[in-house]
């Protein structure tokens, strides 16, 4: 009996891996987005819509939501961190365009690709954490200032703390994960260096010194008759 069940194929894998990228990034946006929106209206409207939050309906649209603010969420993120993306690529590929044929190269290794878009994946998933984590942090600070909650200075400040140290950690995961991934790029990319020959040693004259016995022309002297 056959197994009808296909292998996943590797365009398949891939753009369910982007998608749920896009997700895990947008879903914190969302909730950002949501924080702000009960600082906005405030305790009483946020009760009331409670139980429409709950609905199958919401789950529905939260996640389409999450979708899409992902996708502005990774471009924007993209956006702010190019120009450091740049210099840090500057140090292994000189120009645009040794990049680009280096990442071309290596579709000709399969494995190296995968491990490469896998890395790739982390680094986009730490950069839209990078601003979510801001944006949640912001916009918790502006719930609390908005709801009735005790201690709220200390609260206030271990809130801020918290989120600027997080936003910090997932801005070095980016960078380190780039970094390595345009050095690994470049060994795996990069043909090995081919050393000069070395120039052809002159035969010993010592070697090659006729006989005393012999003449020029190479036969040996005959003794006169």
């Amino acid at each position: 009996m056959t197994n009808s069940a296909q292998p996943e194929t590797p365009a398949l894998a891939a753009a369910t891996a982007m998608f749920i990228e896009v997700l895990v990034v947008g879903i914190g946006t969302l909730t950002a987005a949501v924080m702000l929106l009960i600082a906005l209206i405030g305790p009483a409207t946020t009760t009331k819509l409670a139980p429409v939050a709950g609905s199958s309906l919401a789950t529905g649209v939260s996640l389409a939501a999450a979708y899409a603010l992902g996708i502005l969420l990774d471009r924007a993120a993209d956006t702010a961190l190019t120009p450091h993306r740049r210099r840090l690529r500057s140090r292994y590929f000189a120009t645009s365009a040794a990049y680009a044929q280096a990442r071309l190269r290596l579709t000709d290794f399969p494995t190296l690709a995968a491990r490469s878009d896998y890395a790739r994946s982390r680094m986009r998933i730490c950069r839209g954490w990078l601003l979510n984590t801001l944006a949640l942090t912001l916009t918790a600070d502006l719930a609390m200032l908005r709801y009735p909650l005790g201690h709220r200075p200390l609260i206030l400040g271990a809130t801020t703390a918290l989120g600027i140290v997080t936003a910090f950690g997932f801005y070095r995961a980016w960078r380190a994960l780039t970094l390595t991934g345009y050095r690994k790029l470049a060994e795996q990319t990069t043909p090995p260096a081919v050393l000069p020959s070395l120039p052809a040693q002159p035969a010993s004259s010592s070697a090659h010194r006729a006989s005393p016995t012999e003449d020029r022309s190479g036969e040996p002297d005959r003794a006169p008759a």
